[in-house]
């Protein structure tokens, strides 16, 4: 950007901010952007700028030169966002790196319309894609159905739960209906473990309550004698 250009993007801005231009604004943006030139997209990163709120209710937006670059690079890329490269299959290398350079440059620019549709893929499916996709919607005969019924998936999630009835491959849950970790009784029987005997709790309760009892009574006997 030369500093007659920079003076028209600082009058530019000038229209937003009511800032004064001088030769020597002109000469430091200038200095700041010698390699940005003034472009639509360098006028539009001004509008850009002043036309986001600022960050701070009451704040006074003045841009500066690296607003400028940040935005117009902004801007640019945008328009990049669903480039996919349009060329020729039977390219040569060097030719792939010249051409994508210029569709870069003309879609960032805005003067070609970003290249975006893919080419869809032509032909038959490959022979062992076919052969798997041949079985699909065929019923499954019952030697096959009796295969997968016997495929059991490792850890308790390959049985079904005997105390909260979870089918295989959910997660057991609470009265609630919420996901827990696996019951104990899943546990011991996905594992092969014994299962404990349903009464067996109630019935050591009752011992101890007995036990307890007892306990009491005998120490009443003695406080009496």
């Amino acid at each position: 950007m030369t500093p007659a250009e920079a003076g028209r993007l600082l009058a530019h801005c000038a229209a937003f901010d009511n800032r004064q231009p001088s030769r020597a604004a002109s000469e430091g943006w200038a200095a700041a952007l010698r390699d940005v030139p003034l472009d639509e997209d360098a006028l539009a990163s001004v509008a850009r700028y002043y036309g986001t709120p600022p960050r701070d209710p009451g704040q006074r937006l003045w841009i500066q030169p690296h607003d400028v670059r940040t935005l117009r690079k902004t801007i640019r890329s945008e328009r990049l966002e669903t480039y996919v490269y349009d060329g020729d299959p039977d390219e040569s290398t060097q030719q792939y790196l010249t051409r994508r350079r210029h569709q870069l440059a003309a879609v960032a620019s805005g003067h070609q319309p970003s290249p975006s549709a893919r080419v869809a893929l032509t032909g038959p499916p490959h022979p062992k894609v076919a052969a798997l996709l041949s079985g699909v919607g065929h019923a499954v005969d019952d030697d096959t159905a009796a295969e997968i019924a016997a495929v059991r998936r490792p850890g308790p999630l390959g049985t079904d739960c005997p105390t909260c009835s979870a089918p295989i491959g959910r997660p057991c849950r609470t009265p609630s209906g919420k996901p827990r970790a696996a019951h104990r009784h899943r546990v011991d029987t996905a594992f092969g473990h014994e299962m404990p005997d349903a009464g067996a709790a109630e019935r050591e309760m009752d011992r101890r309550r007995d036990a307890s009892r007892r306990y009491l009574e005998a120490s009443s006997t003695q406080d009496a004698a």
